[in-house]
């Protein structure tokens, strides 16, 4: 294997460690960290690492300080009022462009999913509820970005995805929040069936007004 082939490799795996750490919560908002700190949690050498950090850095995942390390994203109101507006427009976007090419087949398969979590949520199911009602919460996102049927906004769309995640490591879903986040994504469900695409935009921007409450910076 040739050197620049090898170093590519190695680069690429330390994106993929780096984009992991940071969606579960390895590595957490605001957190500074040093670059030798990184190689070890990352597990990948140094000159990668730093080639991934300028990428996370370009996204604005983390910021540097030269001669003195990382800096994770901060969870201020700001960003996170940000955050969710950009993924409001995108799921507008992707629901009006479902609805205009009739791409409803994953609808009832999202609906039961999300029956399942209120169900759940609704009768006390536990402990491990919010990071199953998270990967829910994704599924109905991820149909909505798909919609774009676009590779640029879906890159820009994915690395917003890394930041909501920064933010909601920082501010878990409780209990009660679970079961609101499942009603406001079932009326979204809903609206798409119905080929409503005013329906769906006050829905999807429902949503984001009540994320932006739950997490107190409405």
């Amino acid at each position: 294997m040739s050197e620049h082939v090898e170093g590519t490799l190695s680069a690429d795996k330390a994106q993929r460690a780096l984009w992991a750490a940071l969606r579960t919560g390895k590595l957490r908002d605001g957190q500074f960290l040093s670059m030798s700190q990184l190689v070890d949690i990352l597990d990948c050498p140094i000159a990668a690492i730093r080639e991934a950090v300028k990428q996370a850095s370009a996204l604005g995942l983390v910021s540097t300080l030269p001669k003195r390390g990382v800096k994770v994203m901060e969870a201020r109101p700001e960003t996170i009022r940000d955050c969710l507006d950009f993924r409001m427009v995108l799921d507008m976007e992707g629901a009006r462009r479902r609805i205009a090419n009739g791409a409803f087949s994953e609808l009832k398969s999202l609906r039961a999913q999300h029956n399942e979590m209120l169900h759940a949520a609704h009768n006390g199911a536990g402990n491990d509820l919010p990071p199953k009602a998270i990967e829910v919460d994704l599924a109905l996102h991820n149909y909505l970005v798909e919609g774009l049927a676009n590779l640029q906004l879906a890159s820009a769309y994915d690395a917003n995805r890394i930041r909501i995640a920064i933010i909601q490591n920082a501010r878990p879903f409780v209990q009660d929040r679970i079961v609101s986040a499942m009603e406001e994504h079932l009326s979204i469900i809903d609206a798409v069936e119905d080929r409503d695409i005013g329906a769906a935009e006050h829905a999807i921007r429902y949503h984001c007004q009540q994320t932006q409450r739950w997490w107190g910076v409405a």
